[in-house]
């Protein structure tokens, strides 16, 4: 416990860029959803380069795969960015299961910390906002992306008002227990 304890900082910080991104978000949802792909394209495609450089300098055991690894990063990249419907329709996909996976994670660690702090409930109602976010782009993910990029915005704001929330009650449990 004395790590969290010491670092109910960074809860503070984690929460108010969550807060911040999701206001971005919901102020330039084209840009925000423009910026999410081209990233990602950008970020295939130069990784896909880079492997495919390691694979032609590595020796025979390694070199087969690093190739085959960079050139399916270098297909990716391009085909990214000619087909970015596709791609911000798998990002959806990705954004979906990576909002279940954590909300559960955030879930379990609420019922774990019941015992030593109070209101753990901040925790776990964020898990389930992010499991229930998660659940609704795969049942409508033709709802339009830009809906998505809204979802995303009010996710943000609202998981970060629980993470600000946590922090505070970790910096106050810090205080009570005399924990440096």
């Amino acid at each position: 416990m004395g790590d969290i304890t010491r670092s109910w900082w960074l809860l503070l910080l984690r929460g108010l860029a969550s807060i911040l991104f999701g206001f971005l978000a919901l102020i330039w949802p084209a840009i925000t959803l423009f910026v999410l792909v081209t990233v990602f394209g950008a970020y295939a495609l130069v990784g896909g380069v880079f492997e495919l450089l390691a694979g032609f300098r590595h020796g025979a055991e390694s070199r087969a795969w690093l190739i085959i690894s960079g050139i399916f990063g270098i297909l990716v990249g391009i085909a990214t960015f000619i087909w970015p419907g596709i791609t911000s329709l798998a990002l959806l996909f990705i954004v979906a299961f990576w909002a279940i996976v954590t909300g559960v994670l955030e879930i379990v660690a609420g019922i774990r910390l019941r015992k030593t702090i109070d209101n753990e409930w901040m925790l776990i109602i964020g898990g389930a906002l992010s499991v229930i976010f998660g659940i609704l782009l795969l049942v409508w993910p033709v709802s339009g992306l830009l809906s998505l990029v809204w979802l995303v915005g009010i996710f943000a704001i609202l998981h970060g008002v629980a993470e600000i929330a946590l922090a505070f009650r970790v910096k106050n449990f810090t205080r009570r227990v005399g924990m440096p």
